[in-house]
């Protein structure tokens, strides 16, 4: 990745369990794209594993649009990590 970080929103739950409303990250130059950007985050400490466990109970979005596991993430990016959305 390049100098420039990664921001990461984190709401509701996600939000509580890792303790951080947002942070800027450089992840290793191997992560390109969603799957591995959450699979970084998961090894960064028992906080990120209990929030981000199940990839069924977590959405993204990169720059205010949702996003697939294979969907790249680059520096400069702002991903958001929240539950499922509901209601009317």
């Amino acid at each position: 990745m390049s100098d420039q970080p990664i921001k990461l929103l984190y709401f509701a739950w996600v939000r509580d369990r890792i303790g951080l409303a947002e942070e800027s990250v450089a992840p290793p130059a191997g992560v390109t794209d969603v799957a591995g950007l959450m699979t970084w985050l998961r090894g960064r400490g028992p906080r990120y594993e209990a929030a981000l466990k199940n990839d069924r109970v977590v959405r993204v979005a990169i720059n205010q649009r949702f996003a697939r596991p294979e969907d790249a993430v680059a520096p400069g990016d702002e991903v958001a990590v929240f539950p499922p959305v509901t209601g009317g």
